[in-house]
């Protein structure tokens, strides 16, 4: 895959159409203000609606939510990671009992009723595939005059959701070029997940693509699965551990392909702020089962805080380690950017 392909990708989806629906959604906030809109989604601590009179969404904070109702079908994870389907209503406490909603599904009779601060996610459920479609695509450029070196950085990635089930798409592309050097490293991730009938347990399939000419990998491909725990899923934290196996293999510009059979231990952090900053990290580590002492380790950070709107500065970091690599080969590569984001729902 190259950064034009990857480009010309981004843009189409982009293009698409998306569905949208009649705004007769009802939320009261804390202070009173009542608003007639279109609930999108839930997603970090943030309401995203549409009002008919505002171009684009607008984003509340969930915690200034008093009320809300909604014939729509929505898909609601909690922080214990059960699920519900239905339409939205809210169910009146007393005291300073915390406000409930009741989660509805006419077409299977059922009903469940949830606390608002144990609502982490809230996505509209519907039969079109763009409606459960989420994404984010980044672009940094570095330039140094000094050496005349530069340095270009794509990424993107895609998030397709369902009631219990989530398939991610990422890819991150480095181009680097100065007189004594220059080097490409292209990454490929493919992941789905399916949360278990256990409290935020889940299974996960993960596939990953990786050339990198600074370690002298053309091609290195990985399979696996395993099983997961979130430890902690709430509006403003999200760590999860997942345990599997996979195989790799990995063919080297010069020097014999290898074919391991590999264990998997990842660890995902995700912290947010509302309006602010948000903090990604993804750490991997890949004992060798074929060659015994042999680690690889992963790492990539994704660090933002919003500018306007859709549109947030980033920094980001990745880096990749190989215990004992082939000989005559770097064993290491790592770096960082910066950039902008665009986030579309």
């Amino acid at each position: 895959m190259n950064l034009r392909s990857a480009l010309f990708l981004c843009s189409t989806l982009l293009c698409v159409p998306l569905s949208a629906r009649d705004k007769t959604d009802l939320i009261v906030l804390t202070n009173g203000d009542r608003l007639t809109c279109e609930i999108k989604k839930l997603e970090s601590g943030i309401l995203y609606v549409k009002l008919d009179y505002v171009d684009g969404s607008i984003s509340i904070s969930w915690s200034k939510v008093a009320r809300l109702e909604s014939k729509q079908l929505f898909i609601v994870q909690t922080e214990n990671g059960r699920t519900y389907t239905g339409t939205l209503n809210t169910v009146k406490g007393t005291g300073d009992q915390p406000l409930r909603i009741e989660v509805a599904d006419a077409r299977l009779g059922r009903e469940a009723v949830v606390e608002q601060p144990e609502i982490v996610n809230l996505d509209q459920f519907g039969d079109s595939v763009w409606r459960n479609f989420h994404g984010n695509l980044s672009a940094g450029y570095i330039y140094a005059k000094s050496n005349d070196t530069t340095q270009f950085n794509l990424s993107s990635d895609f998030t397709y959701r369902r009631e219990r089930t989530t398939v991610q798409l990422n890819y991150n592309s480095a181009l680097s070029d100065s007189p004594n050097a220059s080097s490409t490293r292209n990454q490929v991730d493919l992941n789905g997940k399916r949360l278990l009938r256990w409290d935020n347990w889940f299974y996960e399939g993960a596939g990953s693509y990786l050339q990198n000419s600074a370690q002298g990998i053309d091609a290195q491909v990985f399979l696996g699965g395993g099983f997961g725990r979130y430890f902690k899923n709430t509006n403003s934290t999200r760590i999860s551990l997942l345990g599997g196996i996979g195989m790799q293999n990995t063919q080297y510009k010069e020097k014999p392909s290898e074919h391991d059979l590999l264990a998997m231990i990842a660890c995902e952090v995700y912290l947010f702020r509302f309006k602010k900053t948000d903090l990604t990290v993804t750490a991997v580590a890949l004992p060798n089962l074929s060659n015994s002492g042999r680690v690889r380790y992963n790492v990539n950070a994704l660090y933002k805080v919003r500018l306007i709107q859709d549109l947030w500065w980033d920094i980001s970091c990745y880096g990749n380690w190989d215990s004992r690599p082939p000989a005559g080969l770097v064993g290491s590569d790592y770096g960082s950017s910066m950039g902008l984001t665009y986030s579309f729902h």
